[in-house]
């Protein structure tokens, strides 16, 4: 039925259109036929007008012929009306041509008229095509656009509304903070008047019990003073006689308790002064060393030992923390071993006879621990941690000291430079700080344009491994850069030989690099089949002597090899069962330590 009716209309179309077109055509041409058919008419009649002369020429003729003598004067009138009639449409025969020939160019001209009329009909009908088919596409484009303003005008409302939920909130926000700071200031004069009150308190109670002390010592040096001196024979001590006189080198008991009272006379209060400042400046040294250097420091310092062994055989596999452990250390004596992980803490482990037992914990942080290190005479242990800080803490005590705050990312490594009283420490936020432990406030903030993922340190040189795949080398002094080394990954670890000379990288391309710091250049590149580097955090080690180098991969084997070769020495696998993630060679270069995404960690010798 559709197909009827669109067949119907396009006929009914096509017919309205023929009949229009012949309307047009047939009002201009109607004039012309017109007159064309008159001059038919006229030329017919001309003809028959001019059969029928000459027939009644020829018959007047005969007649006359018949009867020659009666009807003369009314052929010669016949012949004149025929003479004038003959002459009046011979007139109008030549008007009638001169008309056609004026209406046959008039024709002509319409002709040519009618082809441009079609002409301009067709070129009009050709644009009034591409004018519809421009609408046509104005219209679709109108109408997306329309669409689009419609989006537009939702995604507008929906911003709007969105703006005046976060303007409401921010007043919010602003209110609470003007609540919060007004608290805050409240707190902090309650606080400094209460830190007032109890200074003051500290201040009188120092006093009475230096009044106290300074009262027992007056007490216990008169009582001293009272008491006779033993004088013992070997004694190079010259006792001069009473009597200088008699000459006598013997000292009665007599002349020693009269000059007793003249000691005891001696003692005046700027002595006793002196004396208790000489007493609190000796516990001072005793209790207080310098940073360093503690009691706990029974542990040989660290150096090139004797030996070397390759680690073999898994001597001790326990589970160290409550989750993912991410760093571990020996200390410099090699007696004890540092492990840190997500659990927040750090942990002690004392090695004996090829066994790590827990000694303590290191609490403290907030988020969990990416590096771990101790200082040079293994008293103070250095942790960074997630929460933007590093901290440290004494071995003895398990107290923490120090806690270095001021990064806006978490900090992935922090080191002791040489002297111990300062630390480096390199942060996911593209800057390092140099931290001063007397002052406990940072000193110098560098920034390094990528996340620092690892730090070590000489005298006067920091190098730091990046995310953007270099190795920068930083002159503490004058706060810039030296020189870069540009690496085919992420770099991932740092590890310097015990001559510092030679510095080990571990990167993201899988590849473990050794340069030579004398020339900048790198020496000797390993890799082995199923090495791959399993984090952005992955830690490796040189040996202590700097023969052989110690990795772990992603799945859970650890590598070593020979320095002096150049090729791999072996391969570890039964311990781990996840990622290896740090790995430190004890200074003594009897253990090598390795710790895994898991929660264990893998204790390793020849033994």
């Amino acid at each position: 039925m559709a197909g009827r009716r669109e067949e119907c209309t396009w006929k009914r179309h096509i017919t309205e259109q023929l009949k229009q077109r012949d309307r047009v055509q047939r009002q201009a041409f109607e004039e012309i036929i017109h007159q064309y058919n008159r001059l038919l008419e006229k030329s017919d009649l001309q003809t028959i007008v001019t059969e029928k002369l000459q027939t009644e020429k020829y018959d007047p003729q005969g007649r006359h012929d018949l009867s020659p003598g009666s009807d003369s004067s009314r052929c010669d009138v016949l012949q004149q009306e025929v003479s004038q009639i003959r002459i009046k449409h011979q007139e109008e025969l030549t008007e009638l041509h001169k008309k056609r020939g004026e209406l046959a160019q008039t024709v002509i001209e319409l002709n040519n008229q009618l082809q441009l009329k079609d002409k301009e009909i067709q070129s009009n009908e050709a644009k009034m095509q591409e004018y519809q088919q421009q609408i046509s596409e104005l219209e679709g484009e109108c109408k997306e656009l329309h669409n689009c303003l419609q989006d537009l005008e939702r995604a507008n409302q929906t911003l709007k509304d969105e703006y005046d939920a976060l303007q409401i909130t921010f007043s919010a926000l602003e209110e609470k903070l003007r609540r919060t700071t007004e608290d805050n200031q409240e707190l902090v004069s309650r606080w400094m008047a209460e830190k007032a009150q109890e200074a003051n308190r500290l201040n009188a109670e120092n006093e009475k019990d230096c009044r106290r002390r300074q009262a027992k010592l007056q007490k216990e040096l008169a009582d001293a003073a009272k008491e006779p001196l033993p004088i013992d024979p070997d004694d190079d001590i010259e006792v001069l006689s009473e009597d200088a006189g008699k000459g006598t080198g013997e000292a009665s008991p007599s002349r020693t308790h009269a000059h007793s009272p003249c000691f005891s006379h001696l003692i005046s209060p700027f002595s006793v002064i002196y004396i208790i400042i000489i007493f609190f400046f000796l516990r001072r040294r005793r209790s207080v060393n310098s940073f360093g250097t503690s009691p706990e420091a029974t542990e040989p310092p660290s150096g090139v030992c004797a030996e070397v062994r390759v680690p073999s055989t898994a001597l001790h596999i326990f589970d160290a923390h409550d989750g993912e452990v991410n760093a571990v250390r020996f200390s410099p004596g090699s007696r004890l071993l540092a492990t840190g992980g997500m659990d927040r803490r750090v942990r002690l482990w004392e090695v004996i006879a090829g066994r790590c037992e827990q000694k303590g914990a290191l609490m403290g942080s907030n988020a969990g621990i990416t590096s771990i290190e101790f200082d040079t005479a293994g008293s103070y242990l250095l942790a960074a941690s997630n929460d933007f800080a590093s901290r440290i803490w004494t071995v003895d005590d398990y107290r923490l000291r120090h806690t270095l705050t001021g990064h806006s990312g978490k900090v992935l490594s922090a080191r002791f430079l040489l002297d111990n009283a300062r630390i480096v420490s390199g942060s996911y936020d593209r800057t390092l700080k140099l931290w001063d432990l007397r002052s406990k406030v940072c000193m110098k903030t560098v920034f390094a344009g990528s996340s620092c993922n690892d730090i070590v340190c000489t005298e006067q040189c920091v190098m730091s491994g990046h995310f953007d795949k270099k190795v920068r080398f930083w002159d503490i002094r004058a706060e810039s850069i030296v020189r870069e080394l540009e690496l085919l990954g992420r770099v991932t670890s740092l590890d310097l030989n015990h001559d510092r000379t030679e510095l080990l990288t571990c990167s993201r391309d899988d590849l473990v690099k050794i340069i030579d710091l004398r020339n900048n250049t790198v020496r000797q590149t390993f890799s082995a089949q199923g090495f791959k580097c399993g984090s952005d955090w992955t830690r490796v080690s040189f040996s202590p002597d700097g023969s052989y180098v110690a990795a772990g991969s992603a799945e859970g084997v650890l590598f070593v090899w020979n320095v002096l070769t150049g090729k791999l020495d072996r391969t570890l696998d039964k311990g781990h069962s996840s990622a290896i993630n740090a790995v430190s060679w004890s200074p003594s270069g009897t253990y090598v330590a390795s710790v895994e995404k898991g929660s264990k960690t893998v204790l390793w010798s020849d033994l």
